[in-house]
């Protein structure tokens, strides 16, 4: 038996990485699979960045979305 009556909690808990399933362009893998050559990083890896730092620096796309068959 076991105790973890001593045991803390693991502080990289809050950033472990949730698989995902997710629709790119063959262009932007790429891109990313070009910057792994490049850095000896895993495109994976190297996209996880690019996007932790579009969300840590808040940046927002200037994007104007109309749905299809909306007109106006």
């Amino acid at each position: 038996m076991y105790d973890f009556s001593t045991a803390r909690r693991n502080p990289y808990s809050k950033r472990l990485k949730r698989q995902v399933t997710i629709r790119l362009d063959q262009d932007i893998i790429h891109y990313f699979e070009g910057l792994a050559t490049d850095t000896g990083i895993p495109y994976q890896t190297l996209t996880n960045l690019y996007l932790r730092d579009c969300a840590a620096n808040r940046r927002r796309l200037a994007v104007r979305w109309q749905p299809p068959g909306d007109e106006t």
